[in-house]
């Protein structure tokens, strides 16, 4: 029976943690880090603020949890390079409109106006899992390292300034279909040079 209880317990314990996050991440992404408060996130949850103190330390341990990101980029980069545009439009398109107000990169580009650690967070976030990458595939592709780092800089700046004009500015993003074609396009023109 004590097992039980403390099975349960740690399994509502992870869902807990899991609300407090979801709420986090979205009011994060709407509102950016000033505005938002620990109480204000725990009254979204349901939960006292004593426990997103227990479970991050406080608002800035919930931010970093908040703001761990992925991105499958490097799924993007099975296949030929003529079609390198079109296959991370479409990844591209599909983390845009998925869920917005859950988008963990969202939140750090919303905050790095007012954080350095969340601009340092998102520069070395991006270098490694995007910039990188990208240059070792156009690398890889044939072009040289110059050639290669300029063309994956390029690619990298215009889809970042893509996203924060288009999500973080909160311009409407348009129809998807228009967008992925545009920027599989674009992409593909500078992945080509």
């Amino acid at each position: 029976m004590m097992c039980m209880l403390i099975h349960m317990t740690s399994r509502n314990a992870a869902a807990t943690r899991q609300r407090i996050l979801e709420h986090a991440r979205r009011l994060f992404a709407q509102h950016g880090f000033t505005a938002i408060t620990v109480k204000g996130v725990a009254d979204a949850a349901g939960v006292s603020p004593n426990l997103i103190t227990r479970y991050f330390g406080g608002k800035d341990g919930l931010f970093l949890a908040a703001t761990r990101v992925e991105i499958p980029v490097v799924d993007s980069f099975d296949g030929d390079r003529s079609t390198l545009g079109e296959r991370l439009a479409a990844s591209i398109v599909q983390r845009w409109f998925g869920d917005p107000g859950e988008d963990p990169l969202l939140v750090l580009q919303r905050a790095s106006g007012e954080r350095p650690e969340a601009a340092e967070a998102l520069a070395a976030f991006l270098d490694a899992n995007s910039l990188e990458p990208l240059r070792h595939y156009l690398r890889d592709g044939g072009l040289t390292d110059k050639e290669a780092r300029d063309r994956a800089a390029a690619i990298d700046a215009f889809v970042l300034g893509v996203s924060t004009r288009r999500r973080v500015l909160r311009a409407e993003l348009g129809d998807p279909a228009e967008l992925q074609a545009w920027l599989g396009a674009t992409i593909q023109s500078l992945a080509d040079g």
